[in-house]
């Protein structure tokens, strides 16, 4: 556990599932996203990252302004019912002037009629944003480790990324594993 030396005292780290803990889940998600993502003005605004041996990870961006960025990142499964299943199919909004992102919802098909995907309107409660955040955390880490990228100027050799004519499985579709429109 890593520890903060302020005016002489020693500071422990935020502890998980705090506010605090929260906020510096933001940045980390952030600065992982740049990395993934590159400069906002490169970002293409429908993309396909395919290493080999993996999931393709596709990318669409839903809303960019001057200070943020709306994005949706999932992998699509292949679904006996459905054709495809959209998942984890997070919509993350990235802040530029505060240098933080975060998972706005997720939403995928579930067999269960009961069951309610993340999304704050339903239940803001700071566990649920710490779980969805700190697994954006997790997976983030886990595609830079497998070499997805969606900078323009920057394709790894184990890296294709398609930005023209990407079809995105269920886009025509309205169901709850459609990527977010």
């Amino acid at each position: 556990m890593k520890l903060h030396l302020q005016q002489g005292r020693i500071l422990a780290p935020p502890l998980p599932n705090s506010f605090a803990g929260l906020m510096e889940m933001y940045e980390g998600n952030y600065i992982r996203l740049r990395k993934l993502l590159g400069e906002k003005e490169n970002i293409p605004a429908v993309a396909v990252s395919r290493i080999a041996k993996g999931m393709d990870l596709y990318l669409q961006v839903l809303d960019q302004t001057k200070y943020t960025s709306t994005i949706a990142l999932t992998y699509y499964f292949s679904d006996a019912d459905q054709g495809f299943l959209a998942y984890p199919n997070l919509k993350i909004r990235l802040y530029y002037d505060a240098l933080q992102a975060e998972v706005m919802s997720q939403a995928y098909r579930r067999r269960d009629p009961n069951f309610h995907a993340f999304n704050y309107s339903h239940d803001p409660s700071l566990l649920k944003r710490w779980r969805m955040n700190r697994f954006l955390f997790k997976w983030l880490a886990y595609c830079g480790r497998q070499g997805h990228t969606f900078h323009l100027a920057d394709v790894r050799p184990r890296n294709q990324l398609i930005t023209n004519n990407v079809e995105i499985p269920l886009q025509g579709r309205l169901t709850s594993s459609t990527i977010f429109e």
